[in-house]
């Protein structure tokens, strides 16, 4: 004790003595300071998961946006998770924002509320009317993986071209299983058999396929080879290629984004990343654009009103605030924005409400059928629904995918921002801008050149074959620059398949066969479409000469890449009609289709079937 302070030793123990519950403040009060100064002493580019309480959401996404974006075709480093080698930037447990690293943002906390309307969907600032609060009943983000609901997939077997000479469904360009498999290889596991619809994983990718001629909303192209799975059999090719809309001919766009801020959301990789996508789409609003945010939580409400897109900054200082916190009541929302959406109808322009969630509804319109009875009501009045689903843990896969099919929509699936950038920058046109509606495909296949066939994937957008000529039945959309790619396996002529399903027939003159793979035509391929402002559909036809034997290495880089994502999804499912299909077979059909690449996502596929191939060696 130094000598200038006298006493002070003896007075502080009597205090001590006298009135220990004063020193134990004393002590409290100094940890907490010491805590305090700690705190603010990290830097927040160290320790973003603690920097996101003291700052701003816009300050947050920022973190986001200031990396580099990396090179896709450079190789990245390799990691060691789950005991496999896997070929991206960084380790899972890491927060990391480059652009095709899982996204793993600091986790949203739920605050109370303090003045005006805000809830704690808003972290506690106010003044943002019509908004009712929405606090309670958070969840940590930390769902066991078994929540992830997926629907069971009954995989389409072959047909006897005799018996069953028409093939019909609905297109689909949905591309969130692709994206979504991918999280679940990058995390280690082999996905559920559920998880994998081998229609959207071929539908993720890009193809070259011509441009439509002037007047056409798309071309097709067909092509025919051996079946790389099984030679014995052959592979049609289809492709569809949608017009792609220069950027000062899109119409305006009326826009509500539709955000779910419960609970569920809290995790890093489901707000923060929904809000750094969102950004991402802000950017690209015009002036004659228009822009509402409605979230909802235990309840919902009017985020920001309807705003032109010229308020850019008004619009992403809504977005900042947001903030996860409560139950999930999914139905109100989307009444909401429907409402919102119809409000400021744009005549001939693009009317989208857009819905970010992990899908998890659990309070308020909690029936499926309700849901889907209110979606498809909804779309009647021109306003289409485009669903973005994120995070992991509890992600309602079957849930996202069947409101987007009711709502004459798309459904993506977002797990980094290189993805965001892809669906909600880089095909934009196809997210959002419909070029025609109600499209459906109908196969005719000739029984003396087709034994038996079966349809690749689409087992949920089999139609009967009396709808392709019902215009009031529902099919998928085509949006400005999409393409949409399918597949069938056929047999050769006098080769059927043994459905079990009926006895030979005895009266009916049975088919003679032309000698094997004859010049004849092999099939008839039909369309139907309407005009997005028509209510009567076009029919458009094409019949297919048969080409003769063809090998796969003959074909083009884009028939021979769809028949690797086709293997790949076989091998996933464990399809019993896959034949030789293998992880190794769909690398090495995609290798010499992997063409310029400029994205790098044809080689990331490639890398995706060796995870994969190692996941299902550790098994």
């Amino acid at each position: 004790m130094s000598r200038s302070a006298p006493g002070v030793r003896p007075h502080f123990m009597e205090l001590a003595r006298k009135s220990p519950w004063w020193t134990i403040s004393i002590f409290v009060n100094a940890a907490a300071l010491v805590a305090v100064v700690i705190f603010f002493a990290v830097d927040p580019k160290e320790d973003s998961a603690r920097s996101i309480v003291l700052k701003t959401g816009e300050e947050a996404v920022r973190l986001v946006e200031e990396p580099e974006l990396p090179d896709p075709l450079s190789e990245p480093p390799f990691i060691k998770e789950a005991g496999v080698d896997l070929p991206f930037e960084e380790s899972l447990g890491k927060k990391d924002f480059l652009s095709d690293a899982p996204f793993e943002g600091p986790a949203t906390s739920a605050a109370i509320g303090i003045g005006g309307n805000a809830g704690a969907a808003f972290g506690g600032r106010g003044g943002h009317r019509n908004l009712r609060a929405m606090g309670g009943g958070a969840r940590t983000g930390t769902e066991d993986f078994h929540r992830e609901g997926y629907d069971a997939i009954t995989e389409d077997g072959f047909h006897d071209s005799r018996r069953e000479p028409l093939s019909t469904f609905s297109i689909d360009v949905d591309t969130a299983s692709y994206a979504n498999l991918r999280r679940i290889l990058r995390e280690g596991r082999l996905p559920p058999a559920g998880a994998v619809r081998i229609e959207e994983m071929i539908n993720y990718f890009s193809y070259d396929y011509p441009q439509p001629a002037a007047g056409s909303p798309f071309s097709v192209v067909t092509e025919v080879a051996e079946c790389p799975w099984n030679p014995a059999h052959r592979i049609v090719h289809v492709g569809i290629q949608g017009r792609v809309i220069p950027t000062e001919n899109v119409p305006a766009r009326n826009l509500v984004f539709l955000l779910d801020v419960s609970g569920s959301m809290q995790d890093g990789a489901k707000l923060p990343l929904v809000i750094a996508a969102m950004r991402l789409l802000v950017e690209q609003l015009r002036p004659e654009d228009r822009v509402a945010i409605v979230v909802y939580a235990g309840a919902s409400g009017l985020a920001l009103p309807s705003t032109p897109g010229s308020m850019k900054s008004t619009i992403t200082d809504s977005l900042s605030m947001l903030r996860a916190g409560g139950s999930t009541n999914g139905g109100e929302g989307i009444r909401l924005a429907y409402s919102l959406a119809r409000e400021h109808f744009v005549e001939g322009g693009i009317n989208r409400v857009i819905l970010a969630t992990d899908g998890d509804f659990n309070v308020g319109t909690t029936s499926r059928d309700e849901l889907l009875k209110l979606i498809e009501k909804e779309r009647e009045s021109g306003v289409f629904l485009t669903v973005l689903g994120v995070g992991r843990g509890n992600i309602q896969d079957s849930q996202m995918e069947m409101l987007a099919d009711k709502g004459n929509g798309n459904y993506a699936y977002l797990d980094t921002m290189r993805e965001a950038k892809k669906v909600l920058v880089e095909e934009v046109g196809g997210t959002l801008v419909t070029i025609a509606n109600d499209v459906k495909i109908q196969v005719e296949f000739n029984p003396a050149e087709v034994g038996g066939y079966r349809l690749i994937g689409y087992e949920n957008r089999k139609l009967a074959a009396r709808d392709f000529n019902d215009d009031r039945k529902d099919a998928g959309e085509i949006g400005a620059g999409h393409s949409v790619t399918a597949l069938y396996e056929i047999l050769p002529p006098g080769e059927h398949p043994e459905t079990g399903e009926v006895d030979a027939l005895k009266y009916q003159e049975p088919t003679v066969p032309a000698e094997k793979w004859s010049s004849g035509e092999l099939l008839t391929l039909k369309l139907r479409y309407k005009r997005p402002d028509g209510d009567q559909s076009r029919l458009v036809s094409f019949p297919l000469p048969n080409p003769g034997n063809r090998s796969v290495a003959s074909t083009s880089r884009d028939f021979q890449f769809a028949a690797a994502v086709a293997t790949f999804g076989m091998a996933l499912r464990k399809s019993p009609h896959g034949g030789h299909a293998s992880f190794a077979l769909a690398e090495e059909l995609a290798h010499p289709a992997l063409g310029e690449d400029v994205e790098g996502r044809r080689r990331e596929f490639t890398e995706l079937c060796r995870v994969a191939a190692k996941l299902a060696e550790e098994r």
